[in-house]
């Protein structure tokens, strides 16, 4: 499923990063690669502030849906 329909305050691994190449990068760069641990923390509209290897990084919800759990 998309991180973006994950629950809150439970972690997920990534399985795979969708998207052209410069998004997955992008993603990547922030931390989501697969086998990453990840968890929201917050969900604002769609916006999520994820955990992701002890960071927190707010990312928007067209990229949330690139980033499978």
């Amino acid at each position: 499923m998309p991180l973006s329909l994950a629950d809150m305050n439970t972690v997920y691994v990534v399985k795979r990063v969708t998207g052209n190449d410069q998004i997955r990068k992008h993603l990547a760069t922030l931390g989501f690669v697969e086998g990453a641990e990840v968890q929201v923390v917050q969900s604002i509209d769609g916006n999520l502030i994820v955990e992701v290897k002890n960071v927190r990084v707010a990312i928007d919800e067209s990229l949330a849906r690139r980033v499978m759990v």
